[in-house]
């Protein structure tokens, strides 16, 4: 049941990555997969940075849309 979670979760993240970062986007599959993908890129940073938002669905969510943005970032880089 945690994966079905972290996967939903993920897709949430990727979906208002896509609001946040406004521009011509890779499509709503595009940055629902962005967004999964960034769950993890999101969890992983803050683990090595030591960094906590907190747990729960809030915490995972706000970690996992940082994640999204940040993996959108740098995709618009390497896109240019």
């Amino acid at each position: 049941m945690d994966i079905i979670l972290f996967i939903v979760i993920g897709i949430v993240a990727g979906w208002l990555a896509g609001k946040i970062m406004k521009g011509s986007g890779f499509g709503l599959i595009g940055d629902l997969i962005v967004g999964v993908i960034g769950a993890f890129l999101g969890g992983w940073l803050f683990g090595v940075l030591g960094l906590s938002i907190g747990s729960g669905l809030i915490g995972s969510l706000i970690t996992a849309l940082i994640g999204a943005i940040v993996l959108l970032f740098i995709i618009r880089l390497i896109k240019r």
